[in-house]
């Protein structure tokens, strides 16, 4: 057995322990499990908890490596996997009662690579209904707790992966992102997350009855969340396999071309539009600090607007919210899921014909723009959200609260408009609450990215488990 406790390590420690016969896989998800129902009882980050099945792969694994078969790189690690993807002989309910019985009968082609890779998915994390707050809670599951502090929120949508991740409940969650759903929680709960470019993991649920809205396609993607830079990269690199049943899924090298020395950095501690808070501006020029020692070009530069990006994820989103998920949302949904969309729409009201196919083409000049900010620095650090996290409450109280939140998040948008990747990561603490950056780069330049991204953990230390407030 390990000194440390199996539960305290990342998933790359806990991968080497087991294939290196330090730890066994079972021995490993024991530990994990007994962390998660003590932990579980005061956050409900993960609902449905798969002992029997688990424990079964985990024996699988262990005699899979007595006889000699070859591992896989994430060999035994559990994994937890959100309630929104498929995962054969479970319910894909996405927070909503009456989906609590529609259970997968396939994997989705990201959690088969999981599989491939070795990993055992041993729980499913929470979500708000249809996936639509930044606070997780849902009539079917009931609310996720913030760990630190519950009169905040957890974090939404992928809010159970998230608080599950810190607090040592699985080294590694499965999360999506169309708007900032892996990256805002990971922010909250001060964790790595990943949104990856969009076709780089394939991305589909054979359950769905219906296909995916445009702006879903090009936009919404699954992404691993850790606690550990190297994890992630890890993950990302389990999770991109090839699938032939994502017909968008592009085979690219994670690895891209060398680009130009010293890599040049933008910083965007003053972005346009509402000031941000004084620690996270602070919080990206330590990083900015940090790659600059390590031999990167850094300098504060503005980019295209943010603002302006994303208030067009936001009147593309919902026009086509409003005539194709709309109904189904307010019939279904809990009441408070309900009131977000209602004021989502009052803030932001769907588009005609002409002013939604306007959006799309404005969408590509921005895109351009952009690319070519990118060009000329391949690296921006900027805020993963404006201020600290909000209270329970802030996202469906009024008007007001509801496009104070919107116009915080605003950073969050960015990435899901231009189909670019992004990560959030943690730079320690501000008081009580995590302080964090967002690094994006170009299309399929994650490598970019989490190289930034280690050079910036290493000078400050991943975090360790939490234990729940």
């Amino acid at each position: 057995m390990t000194a440390q406790a199996p539960w305290r390590l990342d998933a790359t420690a806990l991968a080497a322990e087991i294939r290196h016969g330090r730890l066994t896989a079972r021995q490993a998800l024991e530990s994990i499990l007994v962390r998660t129902l003590a932990a579980n009882l005061r956050v409900n980050a993960l609902p449905i908890v798969l002992l029997e099945e688990a424990r079964a792969a985990a024996d699988a694994a262990d005699a899979a490596q007595r006889s000699g078969a070859p591992l896989g790189p994430l060999h035994g690690v559990p994994v937890s996997i959100k309630i929104n993807i498929d995962q054969r002989g479970q319910p894909n309910d996405n927070g909503v009662v009456a989906f609590r019985n529609a259970i997968a009968t396939e994997d989705s082609p990201v959690v088969a690579n999981l599989r491939r890779a070795g990993a055992i998915p041993f729980a499913r994390s929470n979500s708000p209904a249809f996936a639509l707050r930044g606070h997780t809670d849902n009539d079917l599951h009931g609310p996720t707790l913030n760990p630190r502090d519950p009169g905040l929120v957890s974090g939404g949508s992928s809010g159970g992966a998230a608080v599950a991740v810190a607090t040592g409940m699985g080294p590694m969650a499965l999360g999506t992102d169309f708007g900032g759903s892996i990256r805002g929680p990971a922010y909250i709960n001060g964790i790595v997350g990943l949104r990856p470019t969009p076709g780089r993991i394939p991305h589909v649920n054979p359950s769905a009855a219906v296909a995916r809205p445009l702006s879903t396609q090009l936009m919404s993607v699954p992404g691993p969340m850790t606690r550990s830079v190297r994890d992630a990269r890890l993950g990302l690199e389990a999770m991109m396999a090839p699938d032939q049943r994502d017909y968008r899924h592009t085979e690219v090298p994670l690895r891209g071309p060398a680009p130009a020395r010293p890599i040049r950095v933008a910083l965007v501690p003053a972005p346009d539009g509402p000031a941000i808070s004084p620690h996270i501006a602070d919080a990206i020029r330590q990083a900015g600090t940090l790659l600059e020692r390590a031999g990167y070009a850094v300098e504060e530069a503005a980019p295209p607007s943010i603002t302006d990006t994303a208030e067009l994820w936001y009147r593309i989103r919902t026009t086509e919210g409003w005539h194709l998920s709309r109904a189904g949302i307010m019939k279904l949904a809990d009441a408070d899921a309900r009131r977000v969309l209602e004021l989502m729409m009052e803030y932001h009201p769907p588009l005609d014909l002409p002013g939604y196919l306007a959006a799309w083409v404005e969408r590509d000049r921005m895109c351009d723009a952009w690319q070519r900010f990118f060009a000329t620095y391949p690296l921006v650090v900027m805020p993963t959200t404006g201020g600290p996290p909000p209270k329970l409450g802030d996202d469906h109280r009024d008007l007001a609260s509801s496009t104070q939140l919107r116009t915080t998040h605003r950073f969050q948008n960015v990435a899901p408009l231009l189909g670019t990747p992004a990560l959030a990561m943690p730079m320690g603490l501000h008081g009580a609450i995590p302080a964090g950056v967002q690094i994006m780069a170009a299309r399929y330049r994650e490598d970019l990215i989490l190289d930034a991204a280690e050079v910036i953990e290493a000078a400050l230390g991943a975090p360790d488990p939490i234990d729940p407030a």
